[in-house]
């Protein structure tokens, strides 16, 4: 027993002695016996102590497990992938029937109230003999958080899931964790499934090789007996390029190979690499498997100023100047005129001539519509301050490319403590502090040695195998100096190294992320020798600064952009996010964004974007959109502010390249492990799945109804004092006493 209000020791005590003292005061001076005083005084103290008891509200707490209402949820995967004929030879949607039907619900009648529900695309009830795998995806964490939904304010014991461990969502076990249930997997499906091929993924590197060359790195395995061959076939816009036959390590160790592909400029090309089918195959959807490259819309523009005349200048605009796919302005300070102002010698676009007239744009909204820069020799003096946060803002806001390179940007001041140095990779400041790098070996004095990060980096690719690129960097010809600047920045990467005076290794290139764009430096002096000195068909050279400045040029965006999400599937809900900004790179607010949606059938669907909330929101703007079928979607958005158009751009994406839920299908049984411990449930085999009642019935205490009874709020606390009251009434009058 408790009580509802109770009180302090030390005031029960005072209680006491007060409900005594008022009981003896109202008989002290009644005539009569001793006897019958006692008796009028004790009912009267007992009565008064009974009313402080009742008001105290005396209740009693009772576990009673008949009054408990558990509720444990049946979830059963009814995804597609449940349909692979694996289980005990026998599809997995079958056999998770036959476990509900004849262990599961059984083993919890009059036990607990159980629902069985499927999940897949939703979660709704279902009758066991009314399962079926067809929803096309698994989101099991989805379907969690369903449950917690569903049954609020319920108590539920736990919650059982017959799945094969699928899950396209990648957000299960933080829901597991989140919905505060104990989970109790049971795993369906096999570990190994004998006899199928698969795809598992093909990825497109930066278009940034040489020739816009793309490199496609393809995984797959083959989980047969033995090392036959994989034919693995490439085909661009459905149209077959190559085919390969790697050999099969076996024992479901994946093969990779690397296709090299020419996708055409401003045309969105699909890329699929398939396998065959062999007789019997359990799950030929995934022999598949499709990626989308998407090249640039228009070449990149690149602003090349060098503070002096000088040989590098000339071989490196002749090299990038060959490649279509950049559009080259070039600024060279030539000296100085009778005035003693600087003079310039400019080439560049008409539209964009004008604003080079000083020799370094004034404006950022001039300096923004490039998408790299390349400092050659350009000091400190010859950039205003504004020109130098300019340019940092270039890099970081714009997502714009930097390359600094030649010894006036780095010997005595160069760009020392400007606003720019911090976007470089490499220290300027405490160059003693370079050292030894122990992770590259250099060859030489001036020669060029590739880190572990180089032989993997687009920059430093000169052909297509990695030992050929190796062998044409140890053939380049030393260079005539290097620059002895500090170690790399956190985060930055050195991509080569070469040795310096007394032999220390020191960055030759080194490069780093910086706000929303990338930096690189190149502290060595005349690569020109690379042209020179080699025989006229090495194009080592050429490709170095091509794919240099390719690659710092990548993130940069144009001031209206969309964003397309990638691995989409036909249905599923996309978010198309488009970010405007100004001429300056500024968020604006306040406009109206649309977006068009172009279907592979033809069919045109319009939509609103609607303003993101968040901090960092301004300027982005989402619609949603839910494709229906498979292929490349043309995406196009428009923004205005009241009848003044801002501008439109566009992208593609490609709905349906993998199938999702078929890819890996084999028993998932690490994730349901994780599912598991996340939710303080235990995994469970299929022939100890009526166990799981008594796991259940173990946790309940914690989620017990507890219920809890007044003891004074009922008919007989009424009756009791009644009594009392009317007792000494009664006597009182019996014995003539008022």
């Amino acid at each position: 027993m408790a009580f509802a209000n109770p009180l302090p020791w030390w005031i029960l005590v005072l209680v006491v002695c007060a409900a005594g003292a008022t009981a003896w005061l109202a008989y002290r001076h009644l005539a009569g016996s001793l006897f019958r005083r006692s008796i009028l005084t004790g009912i009267r103290f007992v009565s008064l102590l009974l009313l402080v008891l009742f008001l105290m509200r005396p209740v009693a707490t009772t576990d009673d497990r008949a009054a408990r209402d558990a509720v444990v949820p049946i979830l059963v995967d009814t995804s597609r992938s449940m349909s692979i004929q694996d289980a005990g030879g026998i599809r997995r949607i079958d056999r998770a029937r036959a476990i509900v039907s004849e262990r599961l619900l059984p083993a919890f009648k009059n036990r607990f109230r159980t629902e069985v529900l499927g999940f897949g695309d939703d979660v709704a009830p279902v009758t066991p003999d009314k399962l079926a795998a067809t929803a096309r995806r698994t989101d099991l964490g989805a379907a969690l958080a369903a449950v917690r939904e569903r049954y609020r304010g319920q108590v539920i014991a736990g919650v059982v899931v017959l799945t094969d461990g699928g899950d396209t969502a990648g957000t299960t076990e933080r829901a597991a964790a989140d919905v505060g249930l104990p989970v109790y997997p049971i795993g369906l499906g096999s570990r190994t499934l004998t006899g199928d091929r698969e795809v598992l993924s093909v990825t497109a590197a930066e278009a940034v090789m040489d020739d816009s060359r793309v490199d496609l790195a393809v995984s797959a395995v083959s989980h047969t007996d033995g090392s036959a061959p994989i034919q693995l076939r490439l085909l661009e816009n459905g149209r077959p390029v190559e085919v390969r036959r790697p050999a099969s390590p076996g024992n479901g160790t994946p093969v990779r190979e690397v296709f090299q592909v020419f996708p055409r400029r401003g045309t969105a090309t699909v890329y699929t690499v398939e396998t065959d089918v062999a007789p019997g195959e359990p799950v030929p959807e995934n022999n598949a498997r499709s990626v989308l490259i998407q090249g640039p819309s228009r070449p990149r523009r690149i602003l090349l100023v060098e503070g002096a005349p000088g040989f590098e200048h000339s071989f490196l605009k002749r090299a990038l100047a060959e490649d279509d796919g950049l559009e080259i302005d070039s600024v060279i300070r030539k000296g100085r005129n009778e005035q003693g102002a600087d003079t310039f010698y400019i080439q560049a676009a008409k539209s964009r001539s004008d604003a080079l007239t000083s020799g370094y744009p004034l404006k950022p909204e001039s300096l923004f519509v490039y998408d790299a820069l390349v400092l050659a020799n350009v000091d400190a003096s010859m950039l205003t301050r504004a020109q130098l946060d300019a340019t940092r803002d270039f890099v970081s806001r714009r997502g714009g490319g930097l390359l600094v390179l030649g010894a006036r940007s780095f010997l005595r001041q160069g760009l020392l403590d400007t606003s720019l140095e911090e976007a470089l990779p490499l220290q300027l400041a405490d160059r003693e502090s370079a050292g030894v790098l122990p992770a590259a070996a250099a060859r030489g004095i001036n020669r060029v040695s590739l880190t572990a990060e180089g032989a993997m980096h687009p920059i430093m690719q000169l052909a297509g195998d990695p030992d050929d690129t190796r062998k044409r960097w140890d053939a380049a010809p030393a260079l005539a100096a290097i620059a002895p600047l500090g170690g790399p920045r956190p985060g930055a990467s050195v991509l080569a190294v070469t040795s310096g005076a007394g032999g220390t290794a020191r960055a030759l290139v080194a490069v780093q992320r910086y706000g929303e764009g990338r930096a690189m430096v190149f502290a060595g002096e005349a690569a020109w020798r690379w042209r020179m000195m080699l025989p006229a068909s090495d194009r080592s050279y050429d490709t170095f600064w091509r794919q240099s400045v390719r690659w710092l040029s990548l993130p940069a965006g144009d001031p209206l952009s969309v964003t397309v999400p990638t691995g989409a599937t036909p249905g599923d809900l996309l978010s198309l996010r488009v970010l405007v900004r100004d001429a300056a790179y500024q968020p604006l607010r306040g406009v109206d964004v649309d977006v068009r949606v172009s279907a592979p059938d033809g069919r045109l669907e319009q939509l609103r974007a609607a303003p993101e909330t968040g901090a960092d929101a301004e300027g982005r703007f989402v619609a949603a959109y839910r494709p229906t079928q498979p292929g490349v979607y043309r995406v196009t958005a428009e923004a205005r502010n009241g009848t003044q158009s801002l501008g439109s751009t566009s992208s593609s994406m490609l709905v349906g390249g993998a199938d999702l839920e078929m890819t890996d299908p084999r028993l998932n049984s690490q994730l349901l492990q994780r599912v598991a411990f996340a939710s303080g449930g235990r995994v469970t085999e299929e022939a100890d799945a009526a166990s799981i009642g008594d796991s259940l019935v173990a946790k309940l205490p914690s989620a017990a109804l507890a219920v809890r009874h007044d003891l004074w709020h009922n008919g007989w606390s009424f009756s009791v004092i009644l009594m009392l009251l009317a007792t000494e009434w009664i006597l009182r009058r019996r014995w003539g006493l008022r």
